[in-house]
């Protein structure tokens, strides 16, 4: 099956015609989606239940350096996807388009150093991790909004934590045998305006009890010995930087048909967009409502001795709008997964409708699923563990890999601006996941005695 037609040829966006589409890259990752749909797909793997933690984050920051961050972290992931989406373009202009992480990687990195292990070994691990990571937070979140919702309903409901994560991965396992990431196109379109309604509730929300009489006392120093305020201040920077990252930006252009050459940038126009009204409206809005008493999740906030300080419709709403995105954002990053059972299993050359290719489908992203939902249900305290993934992975390749993978195929002068920004990115950004992996990793200590397997939290 050759894949390389005259059309692509003449759009100059082909894959290698020397090689076949393996069944994840021709049943998960098919090239049918416009620019449209990339900046769904972009906004839903971006903008979630994360910013949520800004104003957390800003607490620890204070006013200045909080936003300053949270700007700062807009600029950089946005240059760093562009850069990213350029370098992607450049290889399928030359006939070589990429449709994963993992063979970028090993395409361009292999280029530089010795094998091809860096995107088997490498980066396809470290994605894998973080994205599957990300659908165990995704479904244990899910529960634990499926919980809230329970009891705002009825307020003596005896129902446990692990019980409702089961319920919100059963959602996710139907959801889960959509067979491409393109056929996510409508729900995560729903998903885009589902996370404008749920913050443009949240963010009336911190301003209703900012004004209110319930209102908590404003205080906006910083809090804690020095020791404890700089590591907090790197955690406060892991979960702004963390909230930006996407890890699937190959795979997301990969669902566009050719030719890609600005499509993704178009699609980045509207995730940002989104992103920046969302992210500033929610942590400025949270952080001058709570101070430093800002929780984890601002939702928290919205509670007093377990008392609503709205009204229960409207925490009822909102929480509503977040579960139902958080089941867009589990199942967009279940495809990676799902790409990798595809292609070892699946059989190319036959219809991905065939009974050959439905039963193995159905059998590995079932199991799949029952994985992540029962690590969800042991693990109520995965947030912590997060972190530390966050750290080790997000940063490397959201912040570092770009900065390297366009350095390496453009090989900008060292006396051009551009050479000297990328190394600066990078150099910083590994210092950053150095020290917000130790910072992490006390955290995960420092929690370690409220730990305990199918913990009702």
């Amino acid at each position: 099956m050759n894949i390389c037609t005259a059309k692509d040829k003449e759009n100059g966006s082909s894959i290698d015609p020397s090689t076949e589409l393996d069944a994840g890259a021709l049943f998960v990752l098919k090239s049918r989606g416009s620019w449209l749909h990339c900046g769904y797909h972009l906004t839903t793997s971006i903008v979630g239940s994360a910013i949520f933690s800004l104003p957390f984050a800003v607490a620890f920051l204070g006013w200045g350096f909080g936003v300053v961050c949270i700007i700062l972290a807009a600029l950089v992931t946005f240059y760093s996807y562009n850069l990213l989406c350029v370098v992607l373009e450049h290889r399928a202009q030359l006939g070589n388009r990429h449709l994963r992480f993992r063979d970028m990687a090993t395409d361009i990195l292999g280029r530089i150093m010795t094998g091809p292990g860096w995107g088997k070994y490498f980066v396809g691990p470290l994605q894998f991790v973080i994205c599957y990571g990300a659908v165990i937070s995704g479904t244990l979140l899910g529960g634990q909004s499926l919980k809230f919702i329970f009891l705002l309903c009825n307020s003596n409901g005896k129902l446990q934590l692990y019980q409702f994560i089961i319920i919100f991965g059963g959602a996710i396992l139907l959801l889960a045998q959509m067979p491409s990431f393109h056929s996510l196109r409508h729900i995560n379109f729903v998903s885009l305006i589902l996370c404008l309604a749920y913050t443009v509730c949240v963010t009336a929300g911190s301003i209703h009890i900012g004004n209110s009489k319930n209102s908590p006392p404003k205080n906006y120093s910083r809090v804690g010995s020095q020791e404890n305020r700089f590591f907090d201040s790197i955690n406060a920077i892991s979960i702004v930087s963390t909230a930006y990252a996407c890890g699937i930006i190959p795979e997301i252009q990969a669902t566009i048909a050719p030719p890609v050459k600005g499509k993704m940038f178009k699609g980045l126009c509207i995730c940002y967009t989104v992103a920046v009204t969302t992210f500033f409206s929610v942590a400025i809005s949270g952080y001058w409502a709570f101070g430093n008493q800002a929780k984890g999740t601002v939702l928290t906030n919205f509670m007093v001795d377990g008392k609503p300080l709205l009204p229960p419709w409207f925490l009822l709403m909102t929480n509503s709008f977040i579960l139902l995105q958080l089941v867009a954002i589990t199942v967009t990053y279940l495809q990676p997964t799902n790409e990798l059972f595809e292609k070892r299993f699946a059989n190319p050359r036959m219809d991905e409708l065939s009974i050959r290719n439905v039963i193995p489908r159905l059998i590995f992203r079932t199991l799949s699923v029952t994985i992540g939902t029962l690590i969800a249900a042991m693990l109520p305290f995965f947030g912590d563990i997060m972190a530390l993934l966050g750290a080790f992975g997000c940063i490397p390749l959201d912040f570092i890999l770009p900065m390297v993978f366009y350095n390496v195929t453009f090989k900008p002068s060292k006396q051009t601006l551009i050479f000297w920004i990328n190394t600066l990115i990078a150099i910083v950004s590994s210092t950053l996941a150095a020290v917000g992996a130790v910072a992490s990793v006390r955290q995960i200590v420092v929690d370690a005695k409220m730990y305990s397997l199918f913990a009702d939290m």
